[in-house]
């Protein structure tokens, strides 16, 4: 029987690359977006099914869950990919822009996972897959909030493998440092203010020469999700 892996934020990056990935080896793969309408062409395969699914909306987890289920009966594998990027000075970001950020990358990360536990103990098995970030081992100017969410994520599943691990779930983690992604380019806020328009300039000029020379997210999906198709 093949194997199924809900992915969140699966419309583009290392999401949708790693939607190919699993479907081009047999596996069924739940591809969830906040709107599959708008879904590249290229995840129109046989063994890929579009969900909505809004991690920051708990009934749109709670929904798009429920249907994968009624689809493949199983989730083998979840992949926390929903996220992006907030950049600017701390000083520069407004509260609902802080909360946002959170909301997504961290709390909407949690939301997804503590909804899909009891089918996963159910099921006597599991792997959750956390994609966090290089920068969740160490900090950078102008990234405040999103290195803060990266760094909690870090914590959050070093503590699930410890609580998970009786179950037979597993816990994994994925560190991707520049890659050439919509991440680089739309999925990513920027907020600055008049004292530090420099610095947060070279930042930027940094930051994207990196993205731009990164690795190709097909290249990141087969490198880290490989161990996967022997679970």
């Amino acid at each position: 029987m093949a194997k199924t892996i809900l992915i969140t934020g699966a419309s583009s990056g290392i999401g949708q690359a790693t939607a190919l990935y699993f479907a081009e080896r047999g596996w069924n793969v739940a591809a969830t977006m906040r709107d599959p309408g708008k879904a590249d062409p290229v995840l129109q395969r046989p063994r890929i099914s579009l969900f909505p699914l809004d991690v920051t909306d708990a009934d749109s987890i709670a929904r798009a869950i429920a249907d994968a289920l009624t689809r493949y009966q199983k989730i083998d594998v979840l992949l926390n990919n929903a996220g992006y990027g907030l950049f600017g000075p701390i000083e520069a970001l407004a509260g609902q822009q802080i909360q946002q950020q959170f909301a997504t990358n961290l709390f909407g990360l949690i939301g997804v996972t503590q909804q899909i536990l009891p089918a996963m103990r159910g099921a006597g098995e599991g792997l959750i897959i956390n994609v966090s970030s290089i920068v969740g081992r160490f900090a950078l100017p102008h990234t405040s909030t999103y290195v803060a969410t990266k760094f909690a994520v870090e914590g959050l599943s070093e503590s699930m493998r410890y609580e998970l691990d009786p179950f037979r779930i597993r816990v994994k983690m994925v560190e991707p440092g520049s890659i050439a992604t919509e991440f680089g380019k739309g999925s990513k806020q920027i907020a600055v203010s008049d004292p530090y328009r420099a610095s947060m300039n070279k930042f930027l000029g940094v930051f994207a020469k990196g993205n731009s020379t990164g690795a190709r997210p097909e290249e990141v999906t087969i490198k880290r999700f490989s161990i996967v198709m022997t679970i």
